[in-house]
């Protein structure tokens, strides 16, 4: 790929993160909850500081199944809010793992910016 290139292919994909949980744990409900305290899902293309389309809330599921949940959270989230929410709810198509300075960021950088209370 040429280098101008580069940047659109990675504008085009969203930050994510690959979430594995145990239901006996918590369930994905409460999960789903937690996620739609920590962002706006109003705002398109942005989370905290960072703005661009990779920034786009969404959530990306593995099992058809679990659809009808992530729908009713949504649906009850939006009573919270006059603007329709934009966050992305479709099946997730690929998963890359972000470099390696990426993983556990915070961890090797205690002082980087992070717009989550990591104190939930």
């Amino acid at each position: 790929l040429h280098p101008a290139n580069t940047l659109s292919l990675h504008d085009a994909l969203p930050i994510s993160c690959l979430v594995k949980y145990d239901e006996s744990i918590i369930t994905l409900e409460e999960l789903l909850n937690r996620f739609w305290s920590i962002i706006d899902p109003t705002i398109r293309d942005r989370q905290g500081n960072d703005k661009g389309t990779q920034y786009r809330t969404g959530i990306y599921y593995l099992d058809e199944k679990d659809l009808d949940t992530i729908l009713k959270t949504k649906d009850k989230q939006q009573e919270k809010y006059e603007a329709d929410i934009v966050t992305e709810i479709e099946p997730l198509k690929c998963f890359y793992d972000a470099e390696e300075y990426h993983q556990k960021y915070l961890k090797k950088n205690p002082g980087g910016y992070c717009h989550i209370n990591l104190d939930f």
